[in-house]
């Protein structure tokens, strides 16, 4: 039976009230904060299928330690406010014992800090450079690149393969979109690159024409997007093929959605566009998957929809809840300091979309050499072929 969140959190709701009235332990409590609805939410909705597909999982193996895994989840619907109201009742009402979340960077820099104060374990996805700092935060860990990461790899990509000397940079109008347009507008120009037009786009604009005419009109040579709207994404695709102009597109992973698909108004306006991608999710040159990956896909076959999805969400997430699971069953313990020491000393953590590396000092746990460019329209069975010029 293929996963949807309504029926998990009912099923995880009645087992924990009978769990109660027959004297079970204590559920581990994982407290989930994901854009689950709204402009948004594609990230959201691939992440939330690992997390249950992960605690389905390991329920159905007894849980941890004879504990069963409950998600306790919230839809932020990508507002910052709703975010910080769901964390704060997460913490005081719900009694979690750690969060995974929020999926979109506007809403983390409004959680991070509540999280911190309360020293609530807190594994998230996001990428703005600024959520991870050990002294700050010492219980945020980010379970996939930063921003930065990202920056380099479309930054090479752009420079050293298409040979591009002159980039537009577009972002939403989130606070994930204005970080990231400035960081990597900052980062272009401090290797020599010509950053002839910036935008911040409102993912809901139903005509983007005016920036790509400037952008057009500037002497952009390649248009880098930093978006998880895949609306606007294929808006943009759509409007560069109206234009005649066949600039390449690089940047944010979610170029490569599924959901971009059936937005555009041919198959043919997503060619040329090169999207985020990662080595444990693309193909090799005889088109396998990494053992450890194609192990999860075969596992996830039947229960899990891929089609309209990035299989790195899907496993990030999965790799969050094992994550935390683990710590509780070393450690015996699902209190925070206990979760967080177990964090602290993971170097590496094998996990499915990556080996991730923590220590008191580095939080910032995804391997840069595992972030590489793929082709955004190359989706065979859930993941991507890597982008011309690599090996």
């Amino acid at each position: 039976m293929a996963l949807t969140r309504r029926g998990f959190a009912l099923g995880t709701a009645g087992a924990a009230l009978a769990g109660k009235a027959r004297g079970e332990p204590e559920p581990l409590r994982i407290g989930w904060l994901a854009a689950l609805t709204g402009p948004s939410s594609a990230p959201g909705i691939g992440f939330n299928r690992g997390l249950l597909f992960a605690a389905e999982e390991l329920n159905a193996a007894g849980g941890v330690k004879g504990r069963k895994i409950e998600i306790v989840t919230r839809d932020t619907q990508g507002d910052p406010t709703k975010a910080v109201n769901a964390t704060q009742d997460m913490i005081s009402r719900q009694k979690v014992h750690a969060i995974h979340g929020p999926t979109n960077s506007g809403e983390a820099l409004a959680t991070t800090p509540i999280m911190a104060r309360a020293k609530m374990p807190d594994l998230h996805p996001c990428v703005v450079d600024q959520l991870i700092d050990p002294d700050k935060f010492p219980n945020a860990f980010r379970i996939a690149p930063s921003n930065g990461q990202w920056d380099d790899a479309v930054r090479q990509y752009c420079l050293d393969i298409l040979k591009v000397k002159q980039v537009a940079v577009f972002g939403d109008t989130t606070g994930y979109g204005t970080t990231a347009v400035a960081a990597s507008v900052a980062a272009f120009r401090k290797d020599g690159a010509g950053v002839v037009y910036q935008a911040q786009i409102d993912a809901s604009q139903p005509d983007v024409s005016p920036d790509m005419l400037r952008a057009r009109d500037a002497g952009a040579q390649a248009i880098v997007i930093w978006s998880v709207s895949t609306g606007m994404h294929a808006r943009l695709m759509n409007t560069r093929a109206n234009m005649g102009w066949k600039i390449p597109f690089v940047g944010h992973p979610a170029l490569g959605s599924g959901d971009v698909r059936p937005l555009l108004d041919k198959p043919a306006n997503w060619d040329n566009v090169f999207l985020v991608g990662y080595r444990s999710c693309s193909y090799d040159k005889d088109g396998r998957l990494p053992p450890r990956t194609r192990d999860f896909v075969a596992r996830l076959a039947g229960k899990v929809t891929l089609a309209d999805t990035s299989l790195w969400w899907v496993a990030c997430s999965y790799d969050a809840v094992n994550m935390f699971a683990r710590a509780v069953a070393e450690t015996g313990s699902s209190d925070a300091q206990a979760i967080i020491g177990f964090l602290n000393r993971q170097n590496p953590y094998p996990g499915i979309f990556g080996d991730y590396a923590f220590s008191p000092r580095q939080h910032n746990g995804y391997p840069q050499n595992d972030v590489v460019m793929s082709l955004a329209n190359s989706a065979r069975e859930v993941a991507f072929a890597l982008a011309p010029g690599y090996a």
